[in-house]
């Protein structure tokens, strides 16, 4: 049964919302070592010569402890901590919804205050438990410029792209609700794995093109894998592109995660249909930039995104035209059975004709798991993930920046 919480009802968002961030005050997260003591000084917190030691102590308590409030960073004093409150903020977004599907996928929608889109803006994020993992996927911006055919995420023109602390807010809030840092109890009948951490794994595969705001996202995953800190291992961090070709070899150098590409054609003619980035950068620039990926290796492959689409690119010979053109790439191809949405043309591909192509794959020496369907049921799968925020006209934008202040921020 899949269950929906209605978190705007004034009676539900009360327990959440003193982890809502005041718009008018900064927030910590998403600031490195370096960020955190800067700021601090500059706003008279501590002198310069505690400043490294002050921002490990909240480097500490918002990333491995969890704490979203400073009242409870027990090993600073009363007065810091309320001098860090009237400044700063280490809050967490409000919660519009949470959904839990009968499979146990749970998916949030998030809301965030304006930030030159003229309006709060939501997104979604969604977390699939497993037997041994369970992993969280993110979203990198507010709607999506790439107009993949398929993709339901897609049909929403993009607003814009999120902050770092917008990216890390997901993964904390997941945490959070998961009961994923210490002292903190996991939801009653909540579906999680039997051991380990709740959120093993993180996939920047949700809402946008995470390469279109590598800034923000290298800031973000930097931080979510810091040892110290989230201590995520970046071998359980994979980012996805669509094949923006430029930032890829800088995706392995800067950042060090692992690849995955949505490929999803292996000709220029329907990949150009299917994911019309392809016209800019079509295949052939694509695989030398995941052929020259640093760090490529049988240890750190390349994950293949493949939607399968009735009729489209599921056939025998699409298979093998798959392998002549990974051919001699480390790789691991997925194959996405398609996750039909409202309004789509599309279809998936018969379970038969699928289990086929992946005989074949495998056959040819590459793993190809079939990907299972997860969250259909609350509009969680992949290519499923949609918000209902939309760019403002321009006059719309100054008409409520106007509006906003003449009521001192209030809209």
């Amino acid at each position: 049964m899949t269950l929906s919480f209605d978190l705007t009802a004034e009676g539900a968002r009360d327990a959440l919302r003193a982890r809502s961030a005041p718009a008018e005050k900064p927030s910590l997260i998403g600031l490195t070592r370096a960020e955190l003591g800067a700021v601090l000084v500059e706003a008279g917190i501590v002198p310069e010569r505690q400043a490294r030691m002050r921002a490990q102590q909240l480097w500490h308590w918002m990333y491995v402890r969890g704490v979203s409030d400073f009242a409870h960073m027990f090993n600073i004093s009363k007065e810091s901590r309320a001098e860090l409150d009237r400044h700063f903020t280490v809050a967490r977004p409000e919660i519009v919804e949470e959904q839990i599907s009968s499979d146990g996928t749970r998916k949030w929608l998030f809301r965030f205050p304006p930030r030159g889109a003229g309006r709060p803006v939501e997104i979604e994020t969604v977390y699939i438990p497993e037997e041994g993992r369970g992993t969280l996927c993110i979203s990198s911006q507010v709607g999506c410029t790439l107009t993949c055919s398929f993709c339901h995420t897609g049909t929403q023109k993009l607003v814009r792209n999120l902050t770092t602390e917008e990216i890390l807010a997901q993964l904390l809030t997941a945490r959070d609700r998961l009961g994923d840092f210490p002292d903190r109890d996991t939801p009653d009948g909540a579906i999680v794995p039997a051991e380990g951490r709740k959120v093993s794994n993180i996939v920047m595969m949700g809402m946008g093109e995470p390469l279109y705001n590598f800034e923000a996202v290298k800031k973000a995953l930097l931080i979510a894998s810091d040892g110290d800190g989230l201590s995520l291992s970046k071998r359980r961090i994979t980012l996805s592109t669509s094949g923006v070709v430029p930032e890829i070899a800088r995706t392995g150098e800067e950042i060090g995660v692992m690849l995955a590409i949505s490929l999803h054609a292996t000709n220029d003619d329907l990949r150009d249909l299917l994911v019309p980035i392809n016209k800019k950068y079509p295949l052939k620039e694509l695989i030398a930039a995941c052929r020259a990926y640093p760090g490529l290796s049988n240890a750190r492959r390349i994950t293949f995104e493949y939607v399968m689409l009735k009729d489209v690119n599921d056939s025998l010979d699409d298979a093998k035209a798959l392998v002549k053109l990974l051919k001699g790439i480390p790789a691991k191809i997925n194959l996405i059975p398609f996750n039909p949405w409202p309004g789509t043309n599309y279809q998936c591909s018969d379970w038969e004709t699928i289990e086929k192509f992946a005989d074949y794959i495998n056959n040819a020496g590459y793993a190809s798991p079939i990907r299972t369907p997860r969250g259909r049921d609350i509009l969680a799968a992949c290519g499923q993930l949609k918000s209902e925020s939309e760019r403002m006209r321009k006059a719309d934008r100054l008409a409520l920046e106007a509006m906003m202040i003449a009521g001192h921020g209030e809209a």
